[in-house]
C-alpha cells in the first residue's frame, strides 16, 4: 500500500492529557488520517498474522508487518505534534518500528508479565504509538502506577528497585491475579483510561507502565472483527 493511501485526515483532533501524579504526556488524536478501513482491509486479506515469539516479545496475540506506506505517512504526520507535546526532535532520522497486531491470548493462558501492567523499555525518548483500528468494544488503555514503589515511569535509575519489588511481588504469590488486568488491584492503582474507538491514535512514552483493557477471553482473529491496531516505536537517533 501506498504512502498515498493514507492522506492527512480533513479535520484532525487532538488532545494531551497530564495523566497520574507524575504528570506524564498522553497524546490523543482522532482522525490523523484518511485510510484506517484500508488498513483493516489490508490487515484482513494480505498480512499474516502469527503469534509472537515469547522470547522476543510478551504480546498477547499476533502481528505482521505494517504496510510501509501507512508507517511513512502516520510519521511524517505526528512528527509535528510529537515535537510539541514530547520535546522529540521535528526532523532528523529516527529508529522506528510498526505491526499490526490482535490481542487473541485468553487469559488462562497468558503469563502474569502478559496480565498486569508492563513497560515497552526504559529508553525515556521511546515513544509508543497505539493505532486503533477497531470500536469501542474491544478496549482501550490504561495507564497505572505500582504501589509499592510510587513509580508510573520505569527509567533506567528507577528500574532496579522496580524489578525487585516486582520479582518480590511475584515470589509471594501476590501477581497471581487470574484475569487480564483492567482496573486497580493489589500492586497497581489504575490512574487513566483512553477510550478506543476507531482512527484513533494514543501516543505516549513507552517507559509508562500502562496495558491493555484487554477481556478474559478476546475476540477472534478476524481483523474485521476483532481488537485490530498498528503498534509503531518511535526513537529519535541523536
Amino acid at each position: 500500500m501506498s504512502r498515498s493511501a493514507f492522506a492527512p485526515g480533513p479535520d484532525p483532533r487532538l488532545e494531551v492529557l497530564r495523566i497520574g501524579r507524575e504528570g506524564q504526556s498522553v497524546l490523543v488524536v482522532d482522525g490523523l488520517l484518511a485510510g484506517a478501513e484500508g488498513l483493516v482491509d489490508f490487515a484482513a486479506d494480505t498480512a499474516v498474522l502469527a503469534p509472537v515469539k515469547a522470547a522476543a516479545n510478551f504480546y498477547p496475540g499476533v502481528r505482521a508487518p505494517a504496510p510501509p506506506g501507512y508507517v511513512q505517512a502516520l510519521i511524517t504526520a505526528l512528527r509535528p505534534h510529537l515535537a510539541t507535546t514530547f520535546g522529540a526532535p521535528p526532523d532528523g532520522r529516527a529508529h522506528v518500528t510498526c505491526a499490526l497486531s490482535m490481542a487473541v491470548l485468553p487469559a488462562d493462558q497468558a503469563t502474569p508479565a502478559q496480565r498486569l501492567p508492563h513497560i515497552d523499555t526504559t529508553a525515556p525518548a521511546q515513544l509508543a504509538i497505539l493505532h486503533y483500528l477497531c470500536g469501542p468494544p474491544h478496549g482501550g488503555t490504561a495507564f497505572y502506577r505500582h504501589r509499592a514503589t510510587g513509580f508510573e515511569a520505569i527509567d533506567p535509575a528507577r528500574a532496579p528497585a522496580y524489578l525487585a519489588a516486582v520479582r518480590g511481588e511475584m515470589a509471594d504469590g501476590a501477581g497471581g491475579q487470574d484475569g487480564y488486568i483492567t482496573a486497580s488491584n493489589a500492586l497497581y492503582e489504575q490512574t487513566t483510561v483512553v477510550a478506543s474507538a476507531f482512527n484513533r491514535i494514543v501516543v505516549y512514552a513507552s517507559n509508562l507502565l500502562h496495558a491493555g483493557v484487554l477481556a478474559d477471553r478476546p475476540a477472534g482473529a478476524d481483523p474485521r472483527a476483532g481488537r485490530l491496531t498498528a503498534n509503531t516505536f518511535f526513537r529519535p537517533e541523536t
